[in-house]
């Protein structure tokens, strides 16, 4: 599936090759200025920086199918929509979960009801290819839970498809083996409306009555195996599963009416205004949907601006249109200020003023977030990822944008600094590890239940944030000497993680790539010698994995097959940097390896001073969904590069 192109012979020629194209065709500080010329260019009127966020083609099929559920059809819209889905079909037939990825039968089951929607005949060659596709890894039934339950409710499938999760969960008490605070802030925000919509047997308005029964090897109602019972655990949710529908009708009424309640209220204390529940496009949805469900008029504040809030998500241009997951200005903005301040420490005085004042506009303080069910005693000081999340604000990005400020030798910054790493301080789990919005989230045996094929329900520690936390947490350890026992433990967390070749597993970005770069970037701030096997390790295995082109690449298939560590198809700009910011971070600045990933970059830049690469190359859920942050094309090299040169200037 993948080549690996590298030598030691090769990679001393690629450096020999980038010097003398350093020293005389490209020059460092022109391709620096170009970059930082064209971020600057990027960043919003009203100070911050946002990119397209990207996913897979479920969330445009997602939006279509939203359309014909509440039977309102922008016909130009979906056209666009239809556009872009059509372009990612891949060879075997169906629809992939990121670049260069097989296709996947959940993503392909809604692109084909999608297109279908659109007016798609099934007779079109990309529908009979997908069709196929579909049909070869077992029809329509074997699509994940979150597809069966958007079946159901275009009543494509009987609701005994789909897990029981009635709505009486809200009731549960906290010592019962499931609960809402024992699962992460996305699984939340995603199942409680859903806990309505399935209660309730939401029905599809489909107003042109599509199917797609011709998706299913077996017609629906005759079809047995809709769930996985390949371990004990699952046989035993399952069976409960079987039992709660036995038992539903002997729910009181008035407990019915009480627990509805409960989730609405719950919904409506966490609409969040224009930028929708939990801030991410399947909760945001499922809201909406909900709120109409329970007669809420359409023309309705709430019911309006959550509608808004989905629309807002979407990137439409001339020809085509997607509607990304989620949006992400904080982390754009926090990365965006790092490679500029590498660049120029002293520079861009009004942008970076801009920037922070915007940042500084939108930390959280005394919000009501979620976190607090488990330490309602911490004082707040994060930031969430987009615009505006109170309930949830996001330990990564909160690093992230503490540590730029505590780099930025600006004035007016101390006081945002130190109630954010005070926050972050507070954050640690009792393994020393940090997860990205909750603490000690890891309830494994829930990723059992049949509702949780995703694999995904849980937030727990990862060498990625916990790596962010101690760069943020080391950097002020000399004025704030509590913090020692924080990062002495989370040191420790990462001694356990670290892989036998060295690296790192990367949470969310891919993969051991990313997550090697982000615990020595961690590691650097730290009294840790460059002698500990923890850089030394980390570093062997970054130059193993380089190219002979100079660069490094690898895949989202990692996540479904580690022995592909390190690989990809070609070498990606972003990927290259991290491995050079690592490189440079365990002290291997002017090693050989450096150098002909400096040179990589130089020869890849583009005229406008970006690069453009095409992958995707970030999980939201590895081996669920990806993503693609379009602006890592436009700092990570920049920082790269900037970084390189200030070394060089140390000599």
């Amino acid at each position: 599936m993948f080549t690996d192109t590298n030598t030691q012979t090769s990679i001393h020629h690629a450096a020999s090759s980038s010097t003398a194209i350093h020293s005389n065709i490209y020059d460092l500080d022109k391709a620096i200025s170009r970059a930082q010329n064209k971020l600057l260019s990027l960043q919003d009127e009203r100070g911050y920086w946002v990119f397209e966020l990207e996913a897979d083609c479920t969330i445009p099929s997602e939006y279509i199918m939203m359309m014909h559920y509440i039977g309102e059809i922008d016909i130009d819209l979906q056209a666009k929509i239809a556009n872009y889905l059509r372009t990612h079909q891949v060879e075997d037939g169906g629809f992939p979960l990121f670049t260069g990825g097989a296709g996947d039968i959940s993503c392909s089951v809604k692109v084909y009801f999608a297109l279908k929607m659109a007016g798609d005949s099934p007779e079109d060659a990309h529908m009979i290819r997908l069709r196929s596709f579909i049909l070869g890894q077992g029809g329509a039934a074997k699509a994940n839970v979150f597809t069966r339950i958007a079946l159901a409710i275009f009543e494509q499938l009987p609701w005994r498809a789909v897990p029981y999760i009635p709505v009486e969960i809200m009731l549960l008490p906290k010592w019962f083996p499931f609960h809402l605070d024992k699962v992460s802030y996305w699984s939340r925000a995603v199942m409680v409306p859903l806990f309505i919509l399935c209660t309730l047997k939401a029905k599809a308005k489909n107003p042109n009555q599509v199917n797609i029964l011709e998706l299913f090897v077996v017609h629906p109602d005759q079809e047995q195996n809709y769930f996985a019972k390949d371990t004990l655990l699952k046989k035993v949710f399952l069976g409960l599963d079987k039992l709660g529908l036995m038992t539903e009708p002997l729910i009181p009424k008035a407990m019915r009416a009480l627990a509805i309640k409960k989730a609405k209220d719950w919904i409506v204390e966490r609409l969040n205004g224009e930028d929708g529940l939990g801030c991410i496009f399947p909760a945001m949805v499922n809201a909406y949907e909900v709120l109409l469900l329970l007669g809420v008029p359409a023309d309705d504040e709430q019911v309006v601006t959550a509608r808004k809030a989905i629309d807002k998500l979407l990137v439409i241009k001339d020809n085509e249109a997607y509607c990304q997951p989620c949006v992400s200005p904080v982390w754009d903005t926090g990365l965006s200020l790092l490679a500029l301040q590498e660049a120029e420490k002293a520079g861009f005085i009004d942008s970076r003023n801009h920037a922070y004042g915007w940042l500084k506009s939108v930390q959280l303080s005394d919000e009501p977030g979620d976190w607090r069910i488990v330490k309602p005693e911490l004082p707040g000081g994060g930031w969430a990822f987009q615009y505006a999340n109170p309930h949830y604000p996001d330990v990564d990005d909160t690093a992230v944008v503490a540590f730029a400020m505590a780099c930025a030798d600006l004035p007016g910054l101390e006081e945002s600094t130190y109630r954010a790493s005070q926050w972050i301080a507070g954050m640690q789990s009792s393994n020393g590890g940090y997860g990205a919005f909750d603490i000690d989230n890891n309830h494994y045996y829930l990723n059992q239940i049949p509702f949780a094929d995703h694999g995904a329900l849980l937030d727990d520690p990862t060498a990625d944030v916990t790596a962010r936390c101690i760069m943020l947490l080391a950097k002020l350890v000399d004025k704030h000497a509590h913090y020692q026992p924080v990062i002495d433990r989370a040191v420790e967390y990462l001694r356990g993680e670290q892989e036998a070749d060295g690296s790192w597993f990367g949470r969310w970005g891919t993969n051991y790539i990313y997550g090697t770069w982000s615990v020595l970037l961690g590691l650097e701030q730290t009294q840790l010698p460059k002698t500990d096997p923890l850089f030394t390790k980390a570093a062997a295995y970054l130059k193993s994995k380089q190219r002979g082109d100079g660069g490094w690449g690898e895949d989202n298939f990692t996540y479904h097959d580690k022995s592909f560590s390190g690989k990809y198809r070609n070498s990606t700009c972003f990927q290259t940097a991290w491995a050079l910011l690592g490189l440079m971070a365990a002290g291997e600045a002017h090693s050989a390896e450096v150098k002909a990933g400096i040179g990589f970059l130089l020869r890849s830049q583009q005229q406008d001073g970006i690069w453009n690469d095409p992958g995707f190359t970030a999980p939201g859920f590895p081996r669920v969904f990806y993503l693609k942050y379009h602006g890592y094309d436009k700092f990570f090299p920049l920082w790269a590069l900037a970084r390189y040169r200030n070394e060089l200037n140390k000599a």
